[in-house]
């Protein structure tokens, strides 16, 4: 039998997911992706963006004031306010996020009760690891995962490609 690929850890597998959310970013000055998990379970999820019903960033330009974009609302944001809405607890989750947050992010996640913080990349201008770490959050900071998604549809005998509906 041939070897298969290993899966990936844990870690990896939710900062994979994190920079898949990223893809939906609308502001041009920064994709960024932020997972809220907890027990290995997908609690929330969100991206850069524009509020809902406001032009995005990448139609209307972006809103810029002191050198960071108003128009748009962070991926840690809009995963705390995906979780509010649908009643979900984020106390104690972890939050799997592709670029470290800003010093605002970085506080509302604090005052959600946030474990840990793992992340792969840093960001400008930020009291973010001081804050988490006077707060008792966990930064974990490991190297970017690998950005290509290993499905082959060949490899798995019970699978057949789909007819295209549109």
């Amino acid at each position: 039998m041939k070897k298969t690929k290993k899966r990936p850890a844990w870690d990896e597998y939710f900062l994979k997911l994190a920079m898949l959310a990223s893809e939906r970013s609308t502001c041009p000055r920064m994709h960024c992706g932020c997972v809220l998990v907890k027990d290995r379970f997908v609690l929330a999820t969100g991206y850069n963006g524009s509020v809902p019903g406001q032009p995005h960033c990448e139609d209307a330009g972006c809103l810029i004031v002191d050198d960071h974009c108003a128009r748009t609302n962070h991926a840690e944001i809009n995963a705390l306010v995906q979780a509010a809405v649908h009643g979900i607890s984020i106390k104690g989750a972890d939050a799997y996020i592709t670029n470290m947050s800003c010093t605002t992010c970085a506080k509302a996640l604090i005052a959600a009760g946030m474990k840990r913080v793992i992340v792969f990349s840093d960001f400008h201008d930020t009291l973010a690891t001081e804050f988490y770490t006077n707060s008792g959050v966990e930064i974990v900071k490991l190297k970017m995962p690998d950005t290509q998604i290993n499905y082959d549809l060949t490899k798995y005998t019970s699978a057949r490609k789909t007819k295209k509906s549109r």
